[in-house]
């Protein structure tokens, strides 16, 4: 729905009160909207809050992002949320990537291009996410009295996590493997908790406040921190 200058995606559900997010990393605006409210009633809902939703977008437009990666030697990447130095190392053997002190070190084949380059590291950052996810989820389901069948990794421009709660499937965007490990937490148990309650109502907030009572605080700095290019 295009309402302005702002185009706003509509969800209806099988709710009371309609809820607008404002999703990072790029600030899109998502609604969910009750099942019967009209069209205009919707537009209206949102132009009431066209000030608060243009203040959330500004705060992600002016959020750091990191350079654009080269893959070069002496390059800033990030892992838990710590800053390494990335050194290019040929090998006539398998690509690999090796977390060193402060390096992370990509051993590829001379000559190999970008996209090859950036894949050996994707595939790292998903290993290492996907092994993270598998304590968190051991730890906290029991805890929390749920089960999700099926959990994956991938590339999300607007989420830092989704949850399918008809096939109890959660997934965790890959930029995750960057940040903090208490930010790969909050979202887990963010993802989780809509197990119990698929929507972001009254209920759903008690529920993540009994779990982690200081997930406001984690939600801040996640979104506060660089995001990927």
């Amino acid at each position: 729905m295009q309402i302005g200058n702002l185009n706003v995606e509509i969800r209806r559900k099988a709710i009371k009160n309609l809820h607008i997010s404002v999703l990072p990393p790029s600030g899109a605006v998502r609604v969910s909207a009750p099942l019967k409210m009209s069209d205009d009633a919707v537009k209206m809902a949102v132009a009431s809050r066209l000030l608060w939703i243009k203040k959330q977008q500004s705060i992600f437009e002016n959020q750091a992002r990191e350079t654009t990666r080269e893959i070069v030697s002496g390059e800033s990447h990030y892992l838990w949320g710590k800053r390494y130095l990335l050194e290019v190392l040929p090998t006539t053997g398998r690509h690999r990537l090796e977390v060193e002190h402060r390096k992370i070190k990509l051993f590829v084949r001379p000559n190999t291009d970008f996209k090859n380059q950036t894949a050996v590291i994707e595939t790292f950052y998903r290993n290492e996410l996907k092994r993270e996810i598998a304590k968190l989820l051991a730890k906290w389901q029991p805890k929390m009295g749920v089960t999700a069948k099926r959990f994956g990794v991938k590339k999300m421009k607007t989420l830092w996590g989704s949850c399918n709660t008809d096939t109890a499937s959660i997934w965790l965007n890959l930029e995750l493997a960057k940040k903090p490990p208490e930010c790969l937490e909050y979202v887990v148990v963010h993802e989780l908790t809509h197990l119990l309650e698929r929507h972001h109502n009254a209920r759903f907030m008690a529920h993540i406040d009994n779990f982690l009572p200081n997930w406001r605080n984690i939600k801040q700095r996640l979104n506060a921190l660089k995001l990927g290019v």
